[in-house]
């Protein structure tokens, strides 16, 4: 019986390689794991994170995220440039001014995935 109550099966090397063949069809190559641990590792830094909660819902010019996070923009742009470079946020010039939304309905998914485990286990 599984651990798990989501788990549908319980896997040992010992048995059957039809289960392992099974097993590896879900293996995410090399590549895809590397890409993926850069995006969790961007969702790791505290600061990402509270910038990602003030996009969620609205697009952002990076001066009112300077005065609502209390950072400077040397900061603020520092941390935006680095979650731009992995497709979590975009942004748009008006004028002066350059606003920043997440990127798609995923980082916003993600985001608030991980906030429900947190706030209720």
């Amino acid at each position: 019986m599984p651990l798990d109550p989501h788990t549908t099966a319980t896997i040992c090397q010992d048995e059957d390689a039809e289960q392992i063949a099974i097993l590896n069809e879900h293996l995410i190559d090399p590549s895809t794991a590397n890409r993926l641990a850069e995006v969790f590792k961007a969702l790791s830094d505290p600061n990402r994170l509270r910038l990602i909660s003030l996009l969620l819902e609205n697009e952002v010019c990076v001066h009112t995220l300077e005065a609502t996070l209390g950072m400077t923009q040397s900061a603020i742009s520092h941390q935006l440039r680095h979650l731009r470079q992995l497709n979590l946020v975009r942004f748009r010039k008006e004028g002066r001014h350059v606003y920043y939304a997440l990127d798609d309905d995923h980082v916003r998914g993600l985001f608030k995935q991980g906030l429900l485990h947190v706030e209720h286990g």
